[in-house]
């Protein structure tokens, strides 16, 4: 499996996460926090919302666009290298703003998301495959 294939299974991970956390939030449901415990406080703080709009939202945008840069990467369309550029920088941004949201869990809240959590290992992950991709070619 190619780099790009890779980042585009993790994209699509990281979709499927976000959606779930936007659906259970407009039906005001409590998600399923597998550890931790404490999803419903992190994600009802007053952090979910750091940019005017909720961070699933956010997460979600990010998320789409990574997808449809990574599809066109597998598929070679387009200018390889400015596709690889635009997604190294959003990826940075978003390993960035990963961190703050997880440091605001450990720090501020002192609860745990796992369904924040497990964003966060995601686009770390995808970050790290991006980094390897970057010193092998």
């Amino acid at each position: 499996m190619s780099a790009f294939a890779l980042l585009f299974t993790l994209a699509a991970i990281g979709i499927s996460e976000v959606v779930y956390l936007i659906r259970t939030r407009r039906a005001a449901e409590q998600p399923v926090c597998l550890i931790g415990g404490q999803c419903a406080m992190v994600l009802t703080s007053k952090y979910n919302k750091l940019f005017g709009f909720h961070n699933d939202v956010a997460g979600l945008l990010f998320y789409i666009a990574a997808s449809v840069l990574t599809a066109l990467l597998v598929l070679e369309i387009g200018p390889e290298q400015l596709l690889v550029d635009v997604f190294a920088l959003m990826l940075a941004v978003a390993s960035l703003l990963s961190l703050l949201l997880v440091y605001i869990q450990w720090r501020v809240l002192k609860a745990w998301c796992f369904w924040c959590l497990m964003s966060a290992f995601t686009v770390w992950g995808m970050a790290c495959i991006l980094r390897i991709y970057f010193i092998i070619y």
